[in-house]
């Protein structure tokens, strides 16, 4: 049962959370249809608002859109291709309605691609990655499980170290400009001091532990139940008819050297329709949730 401010979908058995992204995440990258970039963005638009709230929303504002603009201004700056001319650049070359239109799409490609990956971290913690990886690949597991959490914690160390040198007059905001740049390298020397110990550390740590070891056994709170067993097939599915979607050209686009697409069939609708399916699978999952929390509210 879903409590508040807790993702569902987070709750599943680290191989479901692992699946989906890797399905959304690939499947957003190589689908250039222009419904399916914009149910990729939208339903990743709507999961990172699940999952971060106001957060997520200032960062779609404040980060992904301008990106997405400058990303659509520029490939039509630098990319002539396409049939249909608008009109003629200062420098003589053509503006093609075609390379608007895929810079257009390759910003919302990005915009997507990255919202994804937000949402990834927030739900693929490190303790999952190395349950999934750890011993199939130990070395690079523990790697990537320390890249992943590096950030986070690199601003929360950093949000202390400010502070203390804040406190005895040694912050960036203080002095003059000779004077904030000396606080800002010093800030950032004992930051770099934090970030290599701390490597070291958890090295030392997992060694002695004697992670990667062969035979090695390990605790887990991990249990593949029913649940996910549902989960697994409703996204075995869904990649198996969006894959035979791809194949048949249900999902085909191009942009050059005009723009032509797959015809608006039941057929091919159908694959967008489970794409949407699929994409908004978290999102479905949290509001059943939801509303099973608010009845069982009202009945108490």
């Amino acid at each position: 049962m879903k409590i508040q401010n807790r993702d569902t979908f987070s709750s599943y058995h680290p191989i479901i959370n692992f699946l989906y992204f890797g399905l959304v995440l690939v499947f957003s990258m190589c689908f250039m249809h222009p419904v399916s970039l914009l149910i990729s963005l939208g339903c990743a638009a709507a999961y990172n608002i699940d999952l971060n709230g106001r957060k997520a929303v200032k960062f779609q504002l404040a980060f992904l859109l301008p990106m997405m603009l400058m990303a659509a201004v520029i490939n039509p700056a630098f990319n002539h291709e396409g049939a249909t001319i608008l009109t003629y650049l200062p420098t003589g070359n053509p503006l093609t309605l075609e390379s608007m239109a895929y810079g257009v799409a390759a910003a919302v490609m990005l915009a997507s691609v990255i919202t994804w990956c937000s949402c990834y971290t927030a739900v693929m913690t490190s303790d999952k990655f190395v349950y999934l990886f750890g011993r199939v690949i130990p070395a690079l597991s523990l790697v990537l499980s320390m890249n992943l959490r590096f950030v986070p914690k690199f601003k929360a160390q950093l949000h202390v170290v400010s502070e203390a040198q804040r406190c005895v007059g040694r912050d960036v905001s203080n002095g003059s400009m000779l004077q904030r740049l000396k606080n800002a390298i010093t800030i950032l020397s004992i930051m770099i001091t934090w970030a290599l110990e701390n490597a070291i550390e958890t090295a030392d740590s997992m060694k002695s532990r004697g992670y990667g070891l062969p035979g090695r056994t390990s605790f887990s709170i991990y249990r593949f139940d029913d649940r996910d067993k549902a989960a697994l097939a409703w996204l075995c599915f869904c990649g198996f008819y969006i894959v035979c979607g791809w194949a048949v050209g249900g999902l085909y686009w191009r942009y050059y050297p005009t723009i032509k697409g797959a015809a608006v069939m039941p057929f091919t609708v159908s694959f967008q329709l489970v794409y949407l399916a699929l994409c908004l699978t978290p999102v479905i999952l949290n509001g059943m949730e939801d509303r099973k929390w608010k009845h069982l509210k009202s009945e108490a």
